[in-house]
């Protein structure tokens, strides 16, 4: 169960001032009062994940695996509370929920297999050439290392999958970095009984009690001090613009400045090449308000940009979508905030010279509702008004329409950074689309052919992430095992005696990785 309680390490407390989860469909207040944690429980926390942090960042690949492992399955070992409780505190239904919790613990396997391989430690040997002249060669060897404890922030919109044990915290865990969770004031219940099943697994594993600590509150000055905080040395954040890039100046601003790796805005253009929109413009009017709609919109990759060229093709997928949008229900959105912000956008697009309003969804019925809607508008008025290219976080999207493909290139080359691009491509496109791909892969993390954008699969290929703003650092992803790779940083031995060496150096391999010695992929056993 869950009490409102603040997790430091293995112990628990109530302070601060209470807050309350907020049901969504509703607008009722829950009966749990939940504490809010104070800077002094940050220096703590910060100081135990310190003191965590080299017996836990020196673990072997299956010490550490299995830990990983033990999270996974005490979260599935809370059952339907959680789920249950998850649906109280965001309004989500409970298959997406049930599906989120599968990823959540998929993921966090994922990242245990991973680690178990040790390809992540990139094990590096260049033996010493004593007899080289006219200088002789040291013996070089090189390990990637934890940078240290990590800040990981819970998102809204995924209240399993991307906060208290989500991607961040799965990665930071797997390159061996002690994890302070700042967790979402939206869904506080449901963060509790995640961060109580990793403090379980901690206990059972006979770790440091401080690899793991939560603390929850609504305050924006908690997660201002745990960023400051000297001891932590990266933070990973899901959520606004502002909250990102506001956590980012804390961050550079420190004495010794540290990576905040932020996923934040994105709008996700799609474009509708001639071949693709003649072939089936009524099929991709129908998937498109699907995608759009998913989730009321909630999504880092909602499709909030399409781009065609003109024309009765283009004509046909528009009479489709609105068509499906005019039937669409409004949804719940995960808080009154979250719904207030996007009637915002809404009215802003509702208003804008030049825009016309395409379709809207039913009326809503209840509160917190989002109704769809979908907007267009030319690419000189697009160009023209910034407004057009913010992000609006829920069901809503803008279609501009180009007289050439040199017009889609050029509006293309002139959007912020992205998450993702999408190309519906048919008969006769490859020519256009061989004309797009350099430019759309300057701008977002992962390009699709054919598909909608909403859906993050967990593997070793997957980038989620793109050049600011989707991101704070376009070189990273937040999902996919590469995500590991921000929480680690390269170290070089010279000269050391073999003795002295972390194992995944030694002559003997006891770990029995795969390194790379001379230059070559020597492989264990």
């Amino acid at each position: 169960m869950f009490n409102g309680a603040i997790l430091i390490g293995a112990s628990e407390r109530h302070s601060g001032t209470p807050f309350h989860a907020i049901n969504p469909a509703t607008g009722e207040k829950g009966d749990v009062a939940f504490s809010s944690a104070m800077p002094a429980e940050v220096d703590e926390a910060a100081a135990l994940a310190e003191a965590a942090f080299e017996t836990f960042s020196t673990l072997s690949p299956d010490a550490r695996a299995t830990f990983m492992e033990t999270v996974a399955d005490n979260i599935m070992g809370i059952g339907d509370l959680l789920i249950e409780t998850a649906m109280a505190e965001t309004g989500l239904p409970r298959a997406r929920l049930e599906g989120e919790r599968g990823r959540t613990v998929g993921q966090l396997r994922l990242f245990a297999s991973y680690v178990r391989l040790g390809d992540w430690l990139d094990a590096t040997i260049d033996r010493a050439l004593p007899d080289r002249t006219p200088l002789p060669r040291s013996d070089l060897r090189r390990v990637n290392h934890s940078v240290g404890p990590v800040a990981v922030f819970g998102a809204s919109n995924f209240p399993l999958a991307f906060s208290v044990a989500g991607g961040d915290t799965a990665a930071a865990f797997a390159a061996g970095s002690p994890v302070i969770v700042k967790g979402h004031s939206a869904h506080p219940g449901t963060g509790e009984l995640v961060a109580r099943a990793i403090q379980a697994a901690v206990k059972a594993c006979g770790l440091p009690e401080g690899v793991f600590s939560y603390l929850p509150g609504a305050d924006r000055a908690l997660g201002g001090a745990l960023v400051a905080d000297p001891r932590v040395k990266a933070v990973g954040f899901t959520g606004s613009r502002g909250g990102g890039t506001a956590l980012m100046k804390i961050a550079a601003e420190r004495k010794e400045p540290i990576p905040v790796y932020a996923e934040m805005s994105s709008i996700n253009p799609v474009v509708l090449l001639p071949g693709a929109l003649a072939e089936r413009a009524d099929a991709l009017g129908a998937s498109f308000v699907g995608s759009l709609t998913l989730g009321s919109g909630q999504f880092c990759t909602n499709p909030g940009l399409v781009i065609a060229l003109d024309g009765p093709d283009l004509d046909a997928f528009v009479a489709s979508a609105a068509q499906a949008l005019s039937g669409a229900a409004p949804q719940v959105m995960l808080t009154p905030g979250i719904h207030q912000a996007y009637e915002k956008g809404v009215a802003a697009l509702v208003g804008a010279d030049g825009v016309e309003t395409v379709a809207r969804g039913t009326e809503p019925e209840g509160v917190n509702r989002g109704q769809a809607a979908f907007f267009a508008t030319d690419s000189a008025t697009f160009k023209s008004n910034p407004v057009l290219a913010e992000e609006v976080f829920g069901s809503s999207s803008v279609l501009i329409r180009c007289s050439s493909i040199e017009e889609v290139i050029a509006t293309i080359a002139g959007l912020e950074g992205q998450l993702t691009a999408t190309l519906q491509i048919g008969a006769g496109d490859e020519e256009n689309a061989a004309k797009l791909l350099p430019t759309l892969s300057r701008k977002v993390g992962r390009i699709l052919t054919n598909g909608w954008p909403t859906g993050v699969e967990v593997t070793h290929a997957m980038v989620h992430g793109g050049p600011y703003p989707s991101t704070a650092d376009g070189r990273s992803t937040s999902v996919g095992t590469l995500a590991m790779m921000r929480f680690l940083r390269p170290v070089c031995y010279q000269d050391v005696p073999d003795a002295l060496l972390p194992p995944s150096l030694q002559d003997a391999n006891p770990w029995g990785l795969t390194r790379r010695v001379e230059g070559k992929l020597a492989i264990a056993g």
